[in-house]
């Protein structure tokens, strides 16, 4: 992601608001995009931005969808490469100014996670939908806090960017774990154990509790977390353990989970920077096959495997195995839902409670972890020291004063 960002914009709700207020004058909410295309915007105009957001975004524009009319950076110099070299005509440092002379319809975050909170709600009351690079924000708080400024019938809302979710292969395998057909799920694993160096940790956003909101399961393990959870439905309960075995952070380099699901299945988590062999994976065991997601960054049909009981019918197996058409997993295929979402005007799927879930297990895996203790869904509220920072203020995991202060 950018380390930049819109130059004027506010570091708090309250900011925010008076921000908004000033610039954003009586946005129509929510909007009608019936006969023409939906304008976006880009904030940021880092690798995230240029490798995923734009071609993403371009490629429905050349459908007749979608018209990129501005992106964002307070470095000018980026921005405005951004734009030259993606067809954008308008360049902007300041994020307020754009949504004010612009109006977008939807606004594409790819920034660093401390600045997603102020720049989805400025968004969202100048009458545009977001589309936010995970993790959305960096607590529970700051989520609800977002959501509490969407429309409340038709938009506009806030979605958060979990593209594993969406593309054939995942299509195919929810399918068959919702019709049963597979029986009933009884085992699981999540694991995302990926490797960065000292050098990734040189920039200065990055783990620290301020500003990435967290270490590796936060910030690397929280799509497969998602995925996991997108199959297999609600957690019950979660058990956890971290450490900060190699990097000088404040937040951990590697955690693992204990986690029990609404359904009675168990699985088990592990999140790491720490493992030269880089691999993301799902398994789940159900009671007539065994499902397994093994890629990196992204998947496509043949990244899937159904392994049948030897007991299981021919048919059965056959039609399990047949994933369809391949679409890979990918920004372009979650923006293409949310953009008939946005015509159709309903919720998206990964905003609001369905892109709340994997927060509050994030959450719950810090909690669990630094307080050595098992935590339940929908225990971490308002009052909660882990609602407001996901280090709870726990010892030996809080920031001193000190850090706080050169952060």
């Amino acid at each position: 992601m950018s380390t930049t960002t819109s130059r004027s914009t506010p570091t708090s709700v309250s900011e925010s608001h008076e921000t908004s207020q000033e610039t954003a004058e009586s946005p129509d909410r929510p909007r009608t995009y019936e006969g023409r295309r939906i304008r976006a915007a880009i904030v940021g105009a880092g690798g995230i931005a240029r490798g995923s957001h734009l071609p993403a975004l371009t490629v429905l524009a050349e459908a007749g969808e979608v018209e990129i009319v501005a992106a964002v950076d307070i470095d000018a110099a980026a921005v405005e490469k951004l734009c030259a070299d993606g067809g954008i005509p308008h360049a902007y440092t300041d994020l307020d100014r754009m949504l004010r002379e612009q109006r977008p319809d939807l606004v594409s975050i790819c920034t660093p996670p401390t600045l997603h909170l102020a720049q989805s709600v400025a968004a969202l009351r100048s009458g545009a939908w977001v589309w936010c690079e995970k993790p959305p924000v960096l607590s529970l708080a700051d989520f609800d806090a977002v959501e509490a400024e969407e429309g409340t019938d038709g938009g506009p809302y806030a979605s958060i960017v979990f593209q594993h979710r969406f593309g054939s292969g995942t299509r195919h395998v929810k399918r068959l774990l919702a019709e049963g057909a597979l029986g009933r799920p009884l085992v699981a694993h999540c694991q995302t154990t990926w490797y960065r160096n000292s050098a990734y940790y040189a920039v200065p956003w990055r783990g620290r509790w301020a500003t990435e909101g967290g270490g590796p399961a936060m910030g690397h393990g929280i799509h497969q977390m998602d995925l996991l959870l997108d199959l297999l439905g609600p957690w019950s309960e979660v058990r956890a353990m971290t450490a900060r075995l190699v990097h000088d952070v404040e937040t951990e380099d590697v955690s693992t989970a204990l986690v029990r699901f609404g359904n009675g299945a168990l699985a088990t988590i592990v999140n790491s920077v720490l493992s030269p062999d880089e691999v993301s994976r799902i398994r789940i065991d159900c009671e007539h096959a065994t499902v397994e997601l093994t890629h990196l960054y992204g998947h496509a049909n043949d990244n899937w495997r159904i392994t049948p009981v030897p007991t299981a019918p021919e048919a059965d197996v056959l039609r399990w195995q047949d994933f369809g058409p391949d679409v890979p997993s990918s920004h372009h295929e979650q923006l293409r839902e949310l953009i008939a979402s946005m015509r159709a005007g309903e919720r998206p799927r990964s905003s609001g409670a369905d892109g709340r879930t994997s927060l509050e297990l994030i959450s719950a895996l810090y909690k669990a972890a630094f307080a050595d203790t098992t935590v339940r869904a929908g225990e971490i509220g308002p009052g909660d020291p882990y609602y407001t920072v996901l280090h709870g203020n726990a010892p030996g995991w809080a920031p001193t004063a000190t850090e706080e202060t050169t952060a």
